[in-house]
């Protein structure tokens, strides 16, 4: 059966669940969704997403948003196929939620708050702070060392395999290191930056960007 997502491939979270879907060989089918007029605030959309966000995923009679959620199922759903994503043991899943954690409760909001000021923002010609731009970075760079030591010790954040948890982190690190000019805050960090360039040169996240040009 052919999953739908439904959003714009060029939306972080959408870029996502595309990474995921396409690491695990899954058929799938793009239906866009034009955000820059609102179609995801209509009530067709919203019935199928309260809050009015992309991506939405359609498999069979199964309707599912929230990005984390739908990699988590499909990684589940489809552990025999494709890029083993989850781990092989129950003490490498754990550590996989872990980093996963991580990632949303952590990394993301930096993340997110400096690329609202640099670049989400101004496309909707809001006015940058810049000193709101310096302490979200100042804070990434926290998270980054603690990013740094553990991949010190391990060649990926759950440990020596490719997981959700190093995926999850593939939309937003592709904006600071190529479309923000804040690609310091990944290359001074030797570790953080030999784990970007090995997970940003993997052949899916190539395809998924040309999917979203």
């Amino acid at each position: 059966m052919v999953v739908k997502l439904l959003g714009p491939a060029y939306a972080s979270c959408c870029k996502r669940v595309l990474a995921c879907l396409i690491e695990k060989d899954i058929e799938f089918e793009i239906v866009p969704i034009d955000i820059d007029n609102g179609e995801h605030k209509k009530p067709e959309f919203l019935a199928l997403q309260p809050f009015g966000k992309v991506p939405v995923v359609q498999d069979g009679s199964l309707t599912l948003f929230e990005s984390r959620a739908i990699i988590r199922y499909y990684a589940e759903k489809y552990a025999s196929q494709g890029t083993c994503l989850l781990g092989k043991t129950l003490e490498e899943r754990a550590l996989v939620e872990q980093w996963l954690e991580v990632e949303g409760q952590n990394f993301n909001p930096h993340a997110y708050a400096l690329l609202y000021q640099l670049l989400f923002g101004p496309r909707k010609n809001k006015p940058q702070d810049k000193a709101l731009i310096e302490s979200s970075a100042q804070k990434l760079g926290e998270v980054l060392d603690v990013y740094e030591e553990r991949l010190s010790k391990s060649k990926y954040l759950a440990g020596d395999f490719f997981s959700l948890a190093d995926l999850t982190h593939l939309p937003y690190i592709e904006y600071i290191v190529n479309v923000v000019g804040k690609g310091h805050l990944i290359r001074n960090r030797k570790h953080v930056n030999s784990w970007w360039e090995n997970i940003s040169s993997r052949p899916v996240w190539k395809r998924v960007l040309a999917l979203a040009m």
